[in-house]
């Protein structure tokens, strides 16, 4: 009985048996006749890696073909393939021997990167460029004791200037994981992409077009060789609108002029200056300070840079930090800069005679807040107040015109509004406007008081609760009550009084103080246009792209945004006016006096309150300045700012006087700049620095 049971389920079993190899090989079947080019793809596809090689940036260079960032050959280190025996051991003697010229480069910083990367390991992890030769020597002579580190050669970004331009250029840095999502699979994890300035601006442009190896690698992902190479292809070139010579002269007299103020101002350590073309609205030359260098920022940056770029409080007297490019990031009150609009709203609504209308200036405005003028003027009309900057006289047309007027003329030169200059992060400027002060005060205002009641609600709770009898609750309770009385008709007072426009509004207004605050590019755009007689032009930088056999791509023509509503008559009369700055007994008449007859100067110098808490009272002002030349026909404008220097004729002035005598041929200073520096320069770091040139023109791996 028990032998048949067994029989019978031995049968069942092959029976069970038999059918599943049946379904097996059915399922074998259909595989390798319907899906067989399917799974050999697939196969073929898991064995089978595209690496990529990196393709040379796009050169940037000038408008006369002076290269500004280039490309150069470097030694790269390089983990090809971890997934070898004794890895913490490899890791651990790759990182002394990288820490000798880059203290970084610790066990963990190599770590961080493997699982960064850890999903891609047939990749190349970057992990140090630009390596010295030295380092590569000592490299190779170990390693046979690291396996899997390779030194790659492959072009990186060179800054042949160092800091010159460095706000413009911008720079490149590592790429980040959301930047990589963004790029539709145009990068890897090892990329360098622009992240400020042109670099950025035109990243598709310059990044090229990369090349790939196939490789072959085994179930581990390990490489075991390389089939086929595809040579990257290089980005296009850009041509600037900046000229080199002019950006150098400006360079070197902001600096030398910041360290000239800081002698009777310390705080004097940031500035910014512009130079346009008023006819094409291109930007000749544009620089802040404190510098930046965009080779800080191609490797690992220390923390001494980063802590130089970006300090810790919002101003540091001692670092103030230079991320920032000032002439396009940060907004200034315009002090007296601001007066041409003033004379402008006042000249278009008909309310003053440039010549015949003369006021009265005894030292201060005689209207409260009896704001203060510079000095008792006397008998001043348009010319002679803008020559000597009278408070008393740009308040009554100010007073005159009307608020509207002024928001209207400011708004018509571009004044509130961003510029659209091909550099990313600009910032608006702020035309203060009845509602602008309504929306801001009143969300100041609710604040405040919210804070008090919760104040007075707090303190009552705890007396209350202090209390030793019904009585002196009672009593507590109605003190409570009267005092949140009192506090709410203090807050309706203040509440109407500050979220209204009043008169002092109108008067700070008028002479560039108040809300007023414009950048730099701002108030360039603004007095080239002026200068050009109406058109508000689209400042650019990128002249010409080219491809990189210098084919041309495109040719940037130069966009007007709109011809301003401001008459003929009105903007004539202004630049007349501010020609009167600069002649005997105006503000800037000694910065432009020695300048030939055929080269007259136009221009608007100015004092402003810096805003900052305290300032006003250390008696701390910003220096602005802005100008145009010729001034019967004009084709350059300048605007610059130069924090706590005071007043604009004796800071921001200067640059603007060494500028036009290099456009203008007065004076050479960049060949003066040029023989000072080679004074400086040791002959053997010299000779380092012109080695980079021929580095540049080699022919890729």
């Amino acid at each position: 009985m028990k032998q048949a049971e067994l029989e019978k389920k031995l049968k069942i079993y092959a029976y069970i048996t038999t059918v599943l190899l049946l379904i097996l090989c059915v399922k074998l079947a259909v595989v390798q006749i319907f899906y067989n080019d399917q799974y050999q793809m697939q196969a073929s596809d898991n064995r089978l890696r595209l690496v990529s090689i990196k393709a040379p940036r796009g050169e940037i260079m000038d408008c006369n073909g002076e290269k500004l960032a280039a490309n150069k050959l470097v030694y790269t280190v390089r983990l090809t393939y971890l997934g070898v025996k004794n890895q913490d051991q490899i890791i651990e003697q790759l990182s002394e021997l990288l820490m000798h010229n880059y203290s970084e480069v610790t066990p963990d910083f190599i770590k961080e990167k493997i699982e960064i990367q850890k999903y891609r390991l047939f990749e190349p992890i970057v992990l140090v460029r630009d390596i010295p030769w030295e380092l590569v020597v000592e490299l190779e002579e170990n390693r046979h004791e690291l396996p899997g580190v390779d030194i790659a050669i492959e072009p990186l970004r060179a800054y042949p200037n160092g800091t010159l331009t460095g706000h413009v250029l911008g720079y490149i840095h590592s790429i980040n994981s959301e930047e990589i999502e963004q790029s539709d699979e145009e990068y890897n994890l090892n990329s360098l992409i622009g992240k400020a300035g042109i670099e950025k601006q035109y990243e598709k442009e310059l990044r090229g077009k990369e090349g790939a190896r196939r490789v072959e690698v085994d179930a581990a992902g390990r490489p075991v060789g390389e089939l086929v190479t595809l040579q990257p292809q290089p980005g296009n070139n850009l041509i600037l609108t900046i000229d080199k010579k002019l950006q150098t002269v400006m360079e070197n007299s902001l600096e030398e002029n910041l360290i000239r103020l800081q002698k009777k101002h310390p705080k004097a350590k940031v500035g910014s200056s512009i130079l346009m073309d008023v006819k094409t609205g291109e930007v000749l030359a544009l620089t802040s300070m404190p510098a930046l260098n965009p080779d800080d920022w191609k490797g690992n940056i220390s923390n001494e840079r980063v802590g130089y770029y970006f300090p810790q409080g919002l101003y540091d007297s001692l670092n103030p930090g230079a991320a920032l490019n000032r002439a396009i990031q940060v907004t200034y009150p315009p002090g007296s800069t601001f007066k041409p609009i003033t004379g402008m709203a006042a000249l278009d609504s008909e309310v003053m005679d440039p010549l015949e209308d003369f006021v009265n200036c005894a030292g201060a405005y005689w209207i409260a807040p009896y704001i203060a003028c510079t000095a008792a003027h006397g008998e001043v009309n348009y010319y002679s107040a803008m020559a000597k900057s009278c408070n008393t006289y740009f308040q009554e047309m100010g007073r005159r015109a009307g608020k509207d007027e002024m928001i209207r003329v400011a708004g018509e030169f571009g004044l509130g509004e961003k510029t659209g200059i091909d550099i990313p992060y600009e910032t608006s400027g702020l035309i203060p406007t009845p509602e602008w002060k309504k929306e801001i005060n009143a969300l100041l205002i609710d604040r405040k008081y919210d804070r008090l009641r919760k104040e007075l609600e707090d303190r009552y709770e705890r007396l209350i609760a202090n209390a030793v009898s019904e009585d002196e609750v009672i009593s507590m309770e109605k003190q409570k009550k009267n005092e949140s009385a009192r506090l709410e008709a203090q807050y309706k007072i203040d509440y109407n009084f500050d979220t209204k426009w009043q008169q002092f509004d109108t008067f700070n207004m008028a002479i560039g103080q108040g809300s007023n605050n414009y950048t730099v590019i701002g108030l360039a755009n603004f007095v080239s246009t002026i200068a050009n007689g109406g058109d508000l032009m689209k400042p650019h930088i990128l002249k010409e792209v080219r491809s990189s056999e210098n084919e041309l791509v495109e040719r940037i023509k130069p966009k007007r945004i709109h011809h301003t509503n401001v008459s003929t008559r009105t903007l004539a009369e202004t630049r007349r006016a501010m020609l009167q700055v600069t002649q005997p007994g105006g503000t800037a008449h000694f910065l432009f006096y020695d300048f030939p007859p055929e080269i007259t100067v136009a221009a608007k110098t100015g004092t402003a309150q810096t805003g900052r808490s305290g300032d006003a009272v250390m008696g701390e002002f910003h220096g602005v300045f802005i100008a145009f030349a010729p001034a019967d026909d004009p084709q350059i404008a300048f605007a610059g700012v130069v924090e706590y220097g005071q007043h604009g004729s004796e800071s921001a002035g200067w640059v603007a006087k060494a500028l036009f005598e290099q456009y203008f041929g007065i004076k050479d200073h960049y060949t003066e700049i040029i023989a000072q520096q080679e004074e400086t320069v040791d002959p053997e770091q010299m000779q380092q620095l012109l080695s980079v040139v021929p580095m540049m023109e080699q022919p890729l791996p």
